[in-house]
């Protein structure tokens, strides 16, 4: 009241301001506003009053991309030092289970006497099946074979050999056995012997097989494991792979066997 005592023109004055008049308003009509009492200042009047400028866009996101990188390599080479850890606690629990302990000594589908000791310093894959198996042994061996050609194809990886010990020696002969195995892989061998070697290195690497009934035709089946084996350059039983792995699982855990592979024999 008392700004209105002292100052009546000035207030007068002041109410009889222009209106603002603010352009491009819906229906071509000018809005008005009637007075303007503050400015808000804008970025531009910001920097002129030269207050502190913080990082930039692009950079916060590099600073964010760097640390999230950072991040992500230590949760992948913590990842990596557990698996190895749970890999190599499997190796050492397979190893104490002593299979595939001891020699044994068979004759490939060429004819020529072979023995366990022949294998060392190679990886090899070996499956025990049958020759007149109608269905499981082939697709079997056709993944084991996959496995090989997939190793084959990297390089600086050293080759696998790929075995095969018939569970039915009656039937499966040297001869029979080259038959068979020419339809897989040049480099896989076939293994046959008399029914009492049969019977030491199946029990050696805990295989059990069973000839069934023999029909009219004197044809019978044999039931049998079915597990792939993998040996290392040792010639030491290393891991195996049951009917449910797929080529690409087994193909990874022996490039990851491989990776890890110190010899003991040293």
């Amino acid at each position: 009241m008392l700004l209105l005592a002292r100052a009546p023109k000035a207030w007068h004055r002041l109410f009889q301001l222009q209106p603002l008049a603010l352009p491009g308003t819906p229906g071509g009509k000018t809005q008005h506003v009637r007075y303007q009492l503050f400015s808000t200042p804008g970025p531009a009047d910001t920097g002129r009053q030269g207050q502190p400028q913080g990082p930039g866009l692009r950079t916060r996101l590099l600073v964010t991309a760097l640390v999230g990188a950072g991040l992500g390599g230590a949760w992948l080479a913590l990842r990596a030092e557990k698996e190895r850890g749970r890999q190599q606690q499997r190796t050492e629990a397979l190893r104490q289970a002593a299979v595939g302990q001891g020699e044994f000594s068979l004759l490939d589908h060429r004819g020529q006497v072979r023995c366990k000791a022949d294998f060392r310093g190679q990886w090899v894959l070996l499956y025990f099946g049958f020759t007149h198996c109608p269905d499981i042994c082939p697709d079997e061996l056709e993944k084991l074979v996959q496995v090989v050609r997939q190793l084959e194809a990297e390089p600086g990886l050293p080759p696998v050999q790929p075995l095969f010990i018939t569970v039915d020696p009656e039937r499966d002969t040297v001869a029979a056995m080259a038959r068979y195995v020419q339809d897989f892989h040049p480099r896989l061998l076939g293994l046959t012997g008399s029914t009492e070697q049969i019977a030491q290195v199946s029990r050696s690497y805990r295989v059990y097989y069973s000839a069934g009934p023999k029909d009219e035709d004197q044809d019978y089946i044999v039931d049998h494991s079915i597990a792939i084996y993998l040996l290392s350059p040792d010639g030491l039983f290393t891991d195996y792979y049951s009917r449910a792995r797929s080529a690409e699982q087994i193909t990874d855990s022996v490039r990851r066997h491989m990776a890890a592979f110190r010899s003991v024999l040293r």
